[in-house]
């Protein structure tokens, strides 16, 4: 049987594995931060945002499995940027794909979105390979726009829109 996941909304209780994934570097340069966040700081950005969404992802057994979230959420021009994390451990075992789901489902669904995008590294072609399989659709680039370990990078636009989604679902 394979493992259920669901979304349930970032509350206190979570900044400890908050801390772990935004302290972690291997996900921060994907994340464009700097691997250095205090509980404080996380409380402020993803806990007390009110144009923001920030769900942890948990499996069957409860276990946080990762996070996802909608940041800069627009209810006039009807979008939002969206991001994901998943902790080292739970990388790779194709929970990807469901937490997208379940993140877009509540984006056009219940936020009624128009338009949700997302800006990946360039380097990064798992994850755009992933992005592309779900729907999403290259925009365009920013040229050299991301400084990871010493090179620059550039950063690939990817949106997904609404009618889309729904044809798609």
């Amino acid at each position: 049987m394979k493992e259920q996941l669901r979304l349930r909304i970032a509350e206190e209780e979570d900044i400890p594995f908050l801390y772990t994934l935004f302290n972690n570097p291997d996900i921060t340069d994907y994340w464009f931060m700097e691997p250095y966040a205090s509980t404080k700081r996380i409380k402020e950005e993803f806990l007390k945002d009110d144009n923001s969404r920030v769900f942890i992802a948990v499996d069957d057994e409860d276990r946080k499995v990762g996070l996802v979230a909608l940041f800069a959420i627009e209810q006039r021009h009807r979008h939002a940027e969206f991001a994901i994390a998943f902790a080292p451990e739970h990388q790779g075992k194709g929970y990807a794909k469901k937490v997208i789901k379940l993140a877009l489902d509540y984006a056009f669904f219940t936020l009624n979105l128009y338009k949700v995008y997302l800006i990946v590294v360039a380097m990064n072609e798992k994850a755009w390979h992933l992005y592309e399989k779900v729907g999403f659709q290259n925009e365009g680039r920013l040229k050299r726009h991301y400084y990871i370990n010493g090179t620059y990078y550039d950063g690939i636009v990817m949106s997904m829109f609404y009618d889309e989604y729904r044809n798609k679902s």
